[in-house]
């Protein structure tokens, strides 16, 4: 756990190494964690939107070895994928994961009751707008998964959110995370990112609280 805190604190750092050490297997690692962020339903604490930013800052370097718009289709497909693989898991194998003890372990049942209220309230834009907040994300295409949501009109939602969240992501990245106050605060720039994901999930729960 300590590890994974000190990666998002200090993702820019990391990231600029994992490049250099792995060159163009970098890309493959970095498909492979935003594609199971969402995809294996039980890592959402993996990081999104920080890894994305920092990934186009990067990339934004002439001395880089990352490209921008590879990064823009692999993060693109691993968007799409990681939310689509958590649907049909959540399709055929729900009941058999509610049923083991250390899926429990992973998934906290206050997680996909977040969702599920999440899911309820948007209906199937709660797909879409789900994309932007960690934790939500993952848990909001298991949720329609287990439910009567067919995989055509999941799909149309996938595709806006992962288009919108992708893009948006790089580009603020591209642009702003070479500047030298970005730099210098980029550690908690990505922390501002992450609490402003959250925020619309705490408001959420705050209410919730409230009502009850």
């Amino acid at each position: 756990m300590m590890q994974l805190i000190d990666f998002i604190m200090n993702v820019d750092h990391h990231l600029a190494g994992l490049v250099n050490q792995f060159g163009n297997w970098s890309y493959i690692i970095l498909f492979l964690i935003i594609f199971v962020e969402t995809g294996a339903v039980i890592l959402p604490f993996l990081p999104g939107d920080s890894l994305l930013f920092a990934a186009a800052a990067l990339a934004a370097n002439n001395d880089s070895k990352l490209n921008f718009w590879i990064l823009f289709i692999l993060f693109l497909v691993a968007a799409i994928g990681g939310d689509s693989s958590n649907f049909f898991i959540s399709k055929y194998l729900n009941q058999w994961l509610q049923n083991k003890s250390w899926f429990h372990k992973f998934v906290k049942p206050e997680y996909l009751l977040q969702a599920q209220e999440f899911f309820d309230k948007h209906g199937g834009k709660a797909i879409a707008l789900g994309r932007f907040i960690p934790i939500v994300r993952t848990f909001v295409p298991f949720v329609a998964g287990g439910g009567a949501l067919s995989y055509r009109k999941f799909l149309h939602y996938n595709l806006i959110g992962s288009f919108i969240w992708v893009s948006l992501c790089l580009v603020c990245g591209h642009l702003f995370g070479n500047l030298p106050f970005v730099q210098e605060h980029f550690s908690m720039i990505v922390l501002g990112i992450i609490f402003i994901s959250v925020l619309p999930a705490l408001i959420g729960f705050i209410k919730s609280k409230k009502a009850a």
